[in-house]
């Protein structure tokens, strides 16, 4: 039997992991991704500021895999009928497959904000950012920078900005757009106003209610025609799916099947839970879906395998946070159960978070020196 997964981010390789030790020896698995790297996509805004990072926030495909076949190609268009992927260098088929290609940035049919604002979805854009905020900051003093949403992407760029300038002893104005009444929409009111007081700390001036309608090479259009200057611009106001979904995110229930034999997770999906609610996308929520996935796939290759008579009864995934956490410049915010807080408390909980994620794909290295890297950036925030 060949079970394949789709997509080498948080879903894709958690799931890649657990079922290397749930399916049998002689169960083929295939891990297809266009970058030879997974990328820790939750860490990404740090290489705005710190572009050393890079090689700490990526972990080669082939460290973080024991048995899978990894494939370098880029999924073009999966036919779930045929059981087919199709690949920029050839084509695949699959017994079992799993649909985990993450999600692009969305701009909404918005052809000037495509044209001219900087996405954050790769390392490449991170680099991008970096260098087009340093230009900015030598060319004039006192830039403006602005940033297209006020989700926990949005906020972790915006704090990133800051504490960029105030690291390189200059000014900025830097303002995060938002259309919904607060910033980190759909989260609960204290960990939005601790978020909000975070972003004021640094200086970061947040208008919310405010929709963007263009932009051009110099201003952000808003909904009745403010136009907000900027000097950079980045776009952190939605995802959407997959160039090889044809930018949807297939919507599955609680046993995140698409079909019989095709699974789809993560931010490839919009998942509606066991209990009936629509579930956000998020890297916390792709690690979860990842074991029950693994565990709906096992049973059914069992069940083929032995020849079953009856369709097993597949689990279904039920949404469950154990908390929220978002990085704001050199602090935090962190949410676990009711209790929300900042501080070295909130900062400790984050390198918690981030050198477990690190360690459950096998990058011991890395999670290492990312300890040491924050350890580095305590000492220098406390001269």
């Amino acid at each position: 039997m060949h079970v394949v997964v789709l997509g080498a981010g948080y879903a894709g390789l958690s799931l890649t992991r657990h079922l290397e030790r749930r399916l049998p020896l002689d169960v083929e698995i295939t891990l297809v991704d266009e970058s030879p790297d997974h990328l820790v996509q939750h860490e990404l805004h740090r290489v705005i500021r710190r572009p050393g990072l890079a090689a700490d926030v990526t972990v080669p495909l082939t460290d973080a895999v024991e048995r899978a076949t990894v494939r370098v190609a880029r999924v073009e268009d999966v036919d779930t009928d045929e059981r087919t992927v199709f690949l920029s260098d050839g084509s695949l088929t699959y017994d079992v497959g799993a649909i985990c290609l993450g999600a692009e940035t969305a701009y909404y049919g918005l052809e000037g904000v495509r044209e001219h604002a900087r996405p954050l979805k790769r390392l490449e854009h991170a680099n991008r950012i970096r260098s087009d905020v340093l230009a900015a900051l030598s060319a004039t003093s006192d830039p403006r920078l602005v940033v297209g949403g006020a989700g926990l992407s949005g906020v972790q760029v915006a704090g990133e900005l800051a504490a960029l300038v105030r690291e390189e002893d200059a000014t900025a104005t830097i303002t995060v757009l938002e259309q919904f009444d607060d910033v980190a929409p759909g989260f609960p009111e204290n960990f939005q106003r601790a978020v909000r007081n975070a972003l004021e700390a640094q200086s970061v001036e947040i208008r919310t209610g405010e929709t963007v309608t263009d932009a051009d090479e110099r201003h952000v259009v808003l909904e009745g025609d403010e136009r907000v200057p900027y000097d950079v611009f980045v776009w952190t106001g939605g995802i959407r799916g997959s160039d090889a979904l044809e930018g949807s995110r297939r919507t599955v229930r609680a046993d995140l099947r698409v079909d019989d034999r095709t699974f789809a997770l993560g931010d490839a999906a919009r998942v509606v839970d066991a209990d009936g609610e629509a579930v956000p996308a998020s890297a916390q929520t792709a690690v979860r879906q990842a074991r029950t996935a693994a565990e709906n796939v096992a049973r059914i290759v069992e069940y083929e395998r032995d020849g079953g008579v009856f369709e097993p009864r597949l689990e279904g995934y039920t949404f469950e946070s154990p908390g929220w956490l978002v990085s704001v410049g050199d602090d935090a915010v962190a949410q676990v159960g009711p209790t929300v807080f900042t501080g070295p408390a909130a900062n400790a909980l984050k390198t918690t978070v981030g050198v477990g994620y690190l360690s459950s794909v096998g990058a011991i290295r890395n999670a290492v020196e990312l300890v040491e890297e924050e350890l580095d950036l305590e000492r220098a925030t406390r001269r």
